[in-house]
């Protein structure tokens, strides 16, 4: 919140709200279209299972509709919103360009030693990252949120339809779909929070180091003739390839992980393609409900499973963005910090003996602010 917020109520808040607004809503008409579409498929089954060719153009016609609709939404909704990720990464950018390099806070933040390293990369990549994926999660939270509240009606009724059978024997369980679904998915959630966890921190980790290899690189070109004058050229590579080797020992712990993460999401996707018709299927054998009502239970389940299943299916990205986050909270903490430091003051004050140019400094020693030694002296003079 503190590092969205200010954007919106900023001088360019009225577009970004009409933007964000006109997102919100193509998100909510595609909602919207989905349910059209469960409903469609209850008709579409059943003309099929009774040879209805009448009834079977007729739906041909309205799904072509209402896949068309679907299209100009979905175009329209990624153009709107990459219009509002580059303002609002513009305006972002130039925010932080202007604290960091404002009454030299650039300069004090490295003295302070503190988490904000590579300021470069963090108004770069960073704020890029942040406005992208915070924008994917939200509005992809808030369609999971409406598709719950929309479907789990329309699972809770066909529950009703198509009661629970297990062993030739009828069971009564108001909506057993759902409890189904939200049991699935509560068991994957909790199976994917415990492994894919450690990414978080990985990569943190991951977007430092790739910084501070490619800052080293920078150096090394910005300073390439002293470099060449004192033929450092194999020191340099010596440094540069240990700080590469760290980008690749970090990324093979991310390789380990995500593939643990990946086998599990995978493979719970995939079962949760067959899982909705082998409760459906023995009402469907039994004669309860015809094919259209097992294809829209399917499909409705399906719906309901996706949304509560949210997390598991963006836990890679949400890793990703907690990692985004935390390293630009440390800017802006470590900017609020050189800030401080400025108005903070004089640590050090020098008195004279009466009558004499002559300064005796006794174990003398200055320290960063972040603890590191800068001048340590024993018995140092100064005159005049």
């Amino acid at each position: 919140w503190r590092i969205a917020a200010p954007y919106f109520r900023s001088e360019d808040r009225l577009a970004a709200w009409t933007l964000l607004a006109a997102v919100i809503v193509i998100e909510l008409s595609l909602v919207g279209i989905d349910v059209l579409l469960n409903q469609w498929r209850n008709r579409f089954y059943n003309a099929l299972q009774e040879r209805n060719w009448e009834v079977f153009v007729s739906e041909v016609g309205v799904f072509t509709i209402l896949a068309a609709g679907n299209v100009v939404l979905v175009v329209y909704q990624l153009y709107l919103n990459q219009w509002l990720q580059i303002r609002w990464r513009r305006w972002m950018t130039s925010n932080y360009l202007g604290e960091w390099l404002h009454d030299a806070n650039h300069y004090r933040m490295q003295l302070q030693g503190d988490a904000a390293d590579n300021p470069d990369q963090r108004i770069t990549d960073d704020v890029k990252l942040f406005v992208d994926r915070t924008l994917d999660i939200g509005v992809g939270l808030l369609s999971a949120v409406v598709t719950l509240g929309s479907f789990v009606f329309i699972l809770w009724g066909l529950s009703a339809q198509a009661p629970l059978h297990i062993s030739g024997r009828e069971f009564d369980i108001p909506g057993y779909l759902v409890w189904g679904a939200l049991i699935y998915a509560v068991f994957g959630t909790a199976l994917a929070q415990w492994i894919g966890s450690p990414l978080v921190n990985l990569d943190f980790q991951q977007q430092r180091l790739e910084a501070d290899f490619r800052f080293n690189l920078v150096r090394v070109r910005e300073n390439s003739e002293q470099i060449a004058l004192l033929a450092g050229e194999s020191a340099e590579r010596q440094r540069l390839s240990e700080r590469f080797g760290r980008v690749v020992g970090n990324w093979y712990g991310i390789m380990s992980r995500t593939k643990r993460l990946t086998a599990f999401t995978r493979s719970y996707a995939q079962a949760a393609e067959i899982f909705p018709y082998i409760l459906a299927a023995p009402a469907y054998f039994a004669d309860k409900i015809q094919l259209g009502g097992m294809m829209q239970t399917g499909s409705a389940f399906s719906s309901v499973q996706t949304a509560v299943s949210f997390f598991v299916a963006n836990y890679r990205e949400l890793a990703e963005w907690r990692a985004v986050l935390a390293r630009l909270d440390g800017f802006q903490a470590a900017i609020a910090k050189s800030e401080t430091l400025a108005g903070s003051a004089d640590s050090i004050h020098v008195v004279s003996r009466p009558g004499s140019d002559k300064i005796d400094l006794e174990q003398l020693l200055v320290k960063l602010p972040n603890g590191t030694p800068l001048v340590s002296a024993d018995g140092l003079s100064v005159r005049g």
